[in-house]
């Protein structure tokens, strides 16, 4: 998708991930520009009465009583950007900064908010030039938009700041816009809040994480299969109706893969010394049961998602009969649940694997492999140490799964007094993303050398895939010890980049 064209109904994911991710270009549609001009009329009109109309002729917040006179209300809304670009701590990552611009210039482009076209113009340019204002990381409730964060986007677009350009280098703001002929803008009643109030930032992460953890889903459903072959388990556990009497889709989803990756194994279903197994242990019988119950919880963020980037997210807005209404639709509750939600399901689906990869080391558990999948065994650790780092990524998971939405601090002198801590959620969430990809590389390092290891059993084509292709990539086989750094990160990449699930679907076709 080269390029975004904005509309006054909403965007899809796939536009903020083609904008955020890909660089695409953004223009608006003659049916915005003239929403646009419509809503800007009203408040214009409703700016020219003595009566005090929040966001348009009154200060903002605890300070809202105050009615603010025509000749000061230019400095008003450049103040508000200024004061409220009070953000602290680490810079946000080129892609979130993206897509809080474009989300927000989402909402502008609805007609509800009553901004000018010229602002939203400028907002275009801005992402089409490559110009990414610094936001940190501290200074988001949650509430009330995502207000740190949008203010130093909006600071750029006053030509003040700091921003990057196209090359990666931080300059003033005022000369990067300058040097791509962007004028500066100057702002008008309401458009400095409207420019404040969304849940942009919150949403454009959960976008990015929902792509992320698509692709990760799959990929934990073939680090489960080969783990399960590496452990010579019994596939008879994912048998479509076994799946179709508890008819979670998630479920049936994943056991559907990885009885699509497992297809053609001669591993499957033998036991060391021909002892019996009743049963796998959970790690590897429950795994669709885990990982199916994570992909459910996908869909469901997934439809708040797309309500959240079809709404119009300010206060006031300007309403199709004319009105200019306070609302409390800035909030992020929503938005804040399911990222809290994604991450108790990013901490399960990577503690479960890391139980599968602690068996495949085990050699009172892991049915003839040799200690730690090393070599030789106490002179060579093999995968004791993988683990720990593995264990230590799940601790960080389990962490990273204590709600912020349950929490809430009071500002703004007690007018807003419950916060929803979205923006929090969202940043945690994206580290949890991260984390579970380091997990399942360690998991797919630990089942493609055990997979190797069982000599004389002939794995799944799509297994054999799997191991071809990361060997290819360059991540070693079995064999003395070595520094083991480089592998897992090659690994990671491997997983990260989806060409685990690339190699499996070379054999088994599109997998869910």
């Amino acid at each position: 998708m080269d390029t975004v064209v904005l509309g006054t109904s909403g965007v899809t994911a796939a536009d903020v991930l083609a904008v955020a991710r890909a660089g695409a270009r953004v223009e608006l549609s003659e049916e915005a520009l003239a929403a646009l001009a419509a809503a800007r009329g009203i408040v214009d009109a409703l700016a020219a009465k003595p009566d005090p109309v929040y966001g348009v002729s009154t200060g903002f917040g605890a300070l809202a009583t105050r009615h603010i006179s025509q000749e000061l209300r230019g400095r008003l809304q450049r103040n508000i950007v200024r004061s409220h670009a009070a953000g602290m701590g680490p810079r946000v990552e080129r892609e979130v900064v993206r897509a809080l611009v474009f989300l927000r210039l989402k909402t502008v482009c609805s007609g509800r908010t009553g901004v000018r076209p010229e602002v939203a113009r400028t907002m275009a340019d801005l992402l089409n030039a490559g110009i990414t204002p610094v936001v940190h990381e501290y200074g988001s409730l949650g509430c009330s938009g995502d207000l740190a964060p949008l203010s130093h986007c909006a600071l750029t677009l006053m030509g003040e700041g700091d921003a990057e350009g196209p090359d990666g280098v931080v300059r003033p703001a005022a000369e990067l816009l300058a040097a791509h002929g962007i004028t500066p803008v100057e702002l008008r009643e309401k458009e400095g809040l409207a420019l404040l109030n969304g849940t942009d930032g919150m949403l454009g992460m959960l976008v990015m994480a929902l792509a992320d953890l698509e692709t990760l889903y799959t990929s934990a459903d073939v680090t489960a299969a080969i783990s399960l072959e590496a452990l010579l388990g019994t596939d008879k556990v994912l048998a479509p109706e076994l799946h179709a009497i508890r008819p979670h889709p998630g479920q049936g989803a994943s056991a559907a893969n990885m009885l699509a990756v497992l297809e053609g194994s001669e591993l499957t279903g033998h036991h060391q010394d021909d002892a019996p197994r009743v049963q796998d242990a959970y790690s590897v019988r429950c795994a669709p049961q885990v990982a199916g119950a994570g992909r459910d919880t996908l869909a469901h963020a997934r439809l708040v998602a797309e309500r959240e980037l079809a709404s119009a997210v300010d206060n006031p807005v300007v309403l199709p009969d004319g009105r200019v209404e306070s609302n409390g639709n800035f909030h992020g509750a929503p938005v804040a649940y399911v990222l809290d939600f994604l991450a108790i399901a990013v901490a399960d689906l990577a503690s479960i694997a890391e139980r599968r990869t602690d068996r495949l080391l085990d050699k009172n558990r892991s049915h003839g492999l040799p200690p730690f999948l090393a070599d030789d065994a106490g002179v060579d650790s093999g995968l004791m140490i993988a683990q720990y780092t593995q264990a230590a990524l799940v601790s960080e998971l389990k962490r990273l799964a204590v709600p912020a939405s349950a929490d809430s601090i009071p500002s703004s002198a007690m007018q807003e007094d419950h916060v929803s801590m979205g923006w929090s959620a969202a940043r945690k969430l994206r580290t949890a993303v991260d984390n579970l990809t380091r997990v399942l590389a360690v998991e797919l390092y630990a089942g493609t050398r055990a997979v190797e290891l069982r000599e004389g059993l002939t794995p799944a084509p799509a297994t054999r895939a799997v191991v071809e292709a990361v060997r290819k990539f360059g991540v070693e086989g079995p064999g003395p010890d070595r520094f083991l750094a480089p592998d897992l990160a090659l690994a990671d990449t491997f997983v990260r980049e989806g060409r685990l699930v690339a190699a499996a679907e070379s054999v088994t076709g599109p997998l869910a």
